[in-house]
């Protein structure tokens, strides 16, 4: 076996250990352990991009296209997310090593799902993602919220693993097998010799949509995210918002669109609802948010259901219009959660009021804050733009006109909530007209330009990372 296939998982797992020893032995507790995990990103970014391709274990683990796609996605999110840690772990000089080591544990466990070819390697790569972002939620022991958030995040998390674990030992009952390409097989004889799937395996079908939604806040399996996002620290927060919900997007797609395509008549129109619901829901009740995170987390449940579009559609189009928007969606929630996390530590407030006369004490801030949200909108000639054209060509090519519909209904709604924050920015005053000019880190200042950059590149030139989005989609062509 090419155990090379396996070395960024490994690196990077081993990193996050290495930071461990290092937060144990170092004697001057001042010394910021962030460029540190950094680093180790990095290496593992090339590690990625050099590897080999190539399949392990008998197919429970796969290095393609489409692992190494979603393996850039989940550590540019960490890199964003550790850089916006930098001002929140100085206060917490004592427990730097656990806090970075968490994140980088969570990515390890990301990188695997992406790679899974069978049923239990990608709960149990499932299972690694979410228990270290259990803890990083309630990581601010001194706050009531943050406490919550964890609370709520493991009962809830507990639930959807366990929905999700009994959907798979309901497919291994039908089919005997739990690897996808043999599912795959499976199915196709089964449904070719019947002309129905039967009772039992649209219920496996149905506890395995419930236990991947929980990962992907998709409406009704959404409760959790408002507090969660409001309780967590805001750079967890951020994470949770674009790397969670795509290792959930990595995992559904490797188990739809591997192993169900034969079947997708019996789960394309059960999704096509979830994911308007999830527009509607998400998108009204965003409107009546008063706190920045809380208007994202209702954002986040929106978004989702704009990019469970392109898997309605059930290509391979879908699927590569799914990869590019997940990635372009990356550098825009990112970006306005950097951002809000600048203003609150300057400010102390995640009230959306606050950021009046925001474009009068820090010029560059609200300029970024307003890219970020109008490419959250799909404004072109930004990246969101171009992310929902793909998605919404995808749907239409399959006749689903009347999702399509939706989505931009509720995208105009979006408008709203969006350019209230620009709104504020711009043309509210400060009623503070002594209020201090925002600070902006060093730290802070690379993750924002990453994310404007990000925001900008792929808006105007989006061809540069479609192609390797079609490479993704690729995959799942045989």
């Amino acid at each position: 076996m090419n155990y090379q296939l396996l070395l960024p998982e490994i690196f990077l797992f081993l990193w996050a250990i290495f930071i461990f020893i290092v937060d144990f032995f170092r004697k001057e507790k001042k010394q910021n352990l962030a460029y540190l995990a950094l680093l180790g990103i990095i290496i593992t970014i090339v590690l990625v991009m050099t590897s080999q391709k190539g399949d392990l274990f008998g197919g429970m683990f796969h290095a393609d296209s489409f692992s190494t796609f979603f393996n850039l996605i989940f550590l540019a999110t960490g890199f964003l997310t550790i850089l916006s840690s930098v001002e929140f772990t100085k206060k917490l000089p004592s427990y730097q090593g656990e806090y970075f080591g968490l994140i980088l544990f969570s990515m390890v466990g990301m990188m695997f799902l992406a790679s899974a070819g069978e049923l239990l390697t990608l709960y149990v790569s499932l299972e690694l993602t979410t228990i270290p972002l259990f803890v990083l939620a309630a990581y601010r022991k001194d706050e009531q919220k943050s406490s919550e958030a964890g609370l709520k995040y493991l009962i809830l998390g507990g639930m959807s693993s366990a929905l999700l674990l009994f959907g798979i030992s309901l497919l291994f009952g039908l089919t005997g097998t739990t690897f996808l390409k043999e599912l795959k097989t499976t199915l196709i004889v089964k449904f070719i010799s019947t002309g129905e799937i039967g009772p039992a395996l649209a219920l496996s079908l149905i506890f395995i949509i419930a236990g991947l939604g929980f990962k992907l806040a998709l409406v009704p399996f959404h409760m959790w995210v408002p507090d969660v996002y409001e309780g967590a620290p805001t750079p967890i927060t951020a994470f949770l918002s674009v790397a969670s919900k795509a290792a959930g997007i990595a995992a559904f797609l490797r188990i739809f669109f591997r192993a169900f395509l034969i079947v997708q008549v019996d789960w394309v129109l059960l999704l096509a609802v979830l994911a308007s619901l999830a527009m509607i829901i998400g998108n009204v009740i965003a409107l009546l948010q008063t706190n920045i995170k809380r208007m994202l987390a209702y954002s986040s449940i929106a978004q989702i259901g704009y990019i469970l579009i392109g898997a309605v559609s059930a290509s391979s189009t879908g699927a590569s219009s799914i990869a590019f928007y997940t990635f372009v969606y990356m550098f825009a929630n990112m970006g306005a959660f950097i951002t809000a996390i600048t203003f609150s530590n300057s400010t102390g407030s995640d009230e959306i009021k606050d950021y009046a006369g925001l474009s009068r004490r820090s010029p560059a801030l609200a300029a970024m804050m307003a890219v970020f949200m109008l490419s959250l909108v799909g404004i072109p000639p930004l990246a969101g733009f171009m992310g929902k054209y793909y998605l919404f060509s995808s749907a239409i090519e399959q006749d689903y006109i009347w999702l399509v519909v939706v989505a931009i209904l509720t995208s105009v709604i979006s408008l709203y909530y969006y350019l209230g924050v620009v709104r504020q920015m711009y043309f509210q005053a400060s009623p503070d007209e002594k209020a201090v000019s925002i600070a902006i880190t060093p730290a802070f200042k690379t993750a924002l330009i990453i994310s404007v950059i990000g925001v900008l590149i792929f808006g105007i030139l989006p061809h540069i990372f479609l192609n390797l989005a079609n490479q993704a989609a690729a995959v799942f062509l045989y």
